[in-house]
């Protein structure tokens, strides 16, 4: 079978590939075929373009099976690219399920540790309940509703009785196997939903538009909630060994010991200085750092200046000032709204970030980081000093020479941040 794999800057890619082929496959192959580094977070989307829906396919997903759901007529496209969320939660429950929306069984106690949660959704006796409002769009009308939901292990209900979990109040929503959960892409665009927080349910032999269960959040932090659990219910077991597999067969690595291992080599590192007349080992952790810094930026004038050799002083001021548009975090004339969505296709990880042109101000740039489920913009400032020109986040207090020095410092320094900057979003081209 042949199929068709876009990025982000809409090239594509045709692949010749086997019917029993894997979404982790399809990565894997493109990961090879185009030389990427595999940091595990490579993900296949899929993206149904006249509904403006979207998910990322599990690895273990087969592929074909993904496609024979398409209508033909419809224009859907199977994206390649980053999802730092796709896991996020096995390292970091307790941040995906805050104490308002979940409730324990009364057997349990009231305080549940980090790894307590993962073993209760993952465990075939027991489950926590979630619960919250979400508002659901009505069947075969254009309004919405907003309902008190739960999620037990037998599906998706709503009370019809305000917050009442009595059985006789409770109705049947949806349960998930035979059918596939979306996020909206498009915002309240085109389902006129209340907030920009939608998801939906689409059965797996869908007719169309009529058929989707569609729901929507009051906030991110909710939406992942639902989503996340919902995920955690279909598929088990099976999410974690996903997780587990690029670590499997490294050494201590047990079951539920949530953290990615770190390679022998890595671990065998040291920081040395070769400043001196004489190599020394650097034991301060905070002196290597610096070392590793004003080593880097050192490393990266020789390069200009190679690079500028037979160039005038003008052009090489030029190049300080244009240096960063080679580089794979900015995005050049991109809109808020298109930083935000791709951000949020990345996965709202604390960190994600991108630089942009600032729309408002033409002179200025905008870092645009996820912290905290929510995404915040942060302006890049332009100043003149003594007839040089600096960029700074903080009022002129940290001064940096060009955006790459900007970026470096706040990826080993929160600074003014809320988080450091940790994983970029680039459009990549296949």
């Amino acid at each position: 079978q042949v199929i068709k794999v876009y990025s982000e800057d809409d090239t594509s890619r045709a692949l010749e590939v086997p019917n029993d082929i894997t979404a982790r496959d399809v990565c894997q192959l493109l990961i090879l075929k185009n030389h990427y580094i595999d940091d595990h977070s490579w993900t296949l989307f899929e993206q149904l373009t006249h509904t403006g829906l979207g998910r990322a396919i599990e690895d273990h997903e087969l592929v074909m099976e993904v496609q024979s759901n398409w209508v033909i007529e419809e224009d859907n496209k199977l994206y390649f690219r980053k999802n730092y969320a796709k896991y996020e939660f096995f390292k970091n429950p307790l941040s995906f399920f805050p104490d308002h929306m979940i409730s324990f069984p009364s057997e349990t106690n009231a305080a549940v540790s980090h790894s307590g949660i993962l073993q209760m959704f993952l465990s075939s006796s027991t489950y926590p309940e979630i619960h919250g409002y979400l508002h659901a769009k009505e069947q075969g009308k254009k309004s919405w509703k907003k309902l008190y939901f739960l999620l037990r292990r037998s599906g998706l209900y709503f009370s019809t009785k305000g917050t009442s979990k009595e059985p006789r109040h409770l109705q049947f929503f949806c349960e998930f196997s035979n059918s596939d959960m979306y996020m909206s892409l498009t915002g309240k665009k085109i389902s006129g939903a209340p907030t920009n927080y939608g998801f939906c349910f689409k059965p797996n032999k869908s007719g169309g538009t009529r058929d989707l269960k569609q729901l929507c959040a009051d906030d991110e932090q909710s939406r992942t909630c639902w989503m996340t659990a919902i995920r955690l219910l279909k598929y088990g077991m099976q999410l974690y060994q996903n997780y587990m597999q690029p670590y499997q067969g490294r050494s201590g690595c047990s079951p539920l010991s949530i953290t990615p291992m770190r390679s022998i080599s890595e671990n065998s590192l040291v920081a040395m200085d070769f400043s001196g007349h004489r190599s020394r080992i650097i034991e301060n952790p905070t002196e290597a750092l610096s070392v590793a810094v004003e080593e880097g930026l050192a490393w990266r004038k020789r390069g200009c200046l190679r690079l500028n050799s037979h160039s005038s002083p003008v052009a090489m001021s030029n190049m300080g000032m244009s240096i960063h548009r080679s580089q794979s975090w900015f995005h050049h004339k991109i809109s808020r709204e298109e930083a935000q969505r791709l951000i949020l296709q990345h996965g709202l990880v604390d960190g994600v970030f991108l630089v942009r042109d600032s729309q408002s101000n033409p002179k200025t740039f905008v870092l645009s980081l996820s912290h905290g489920l929510k995404i915040k913009h942060f302006q890049i400032v332009p100043l003149e000093d003594d007839g040089k020109l600096f960029y700074t986040l903080d009022d002129g207090h940290t001064r940096f020479t060009d955006l790459i020095q900007l970026v470096e410092f706040y990826q080993l320094n929160k600074g003014v941040l809320p988080c450091k900057l940790k994983h970029y979003c680039a459009r990549i081209a296949l």
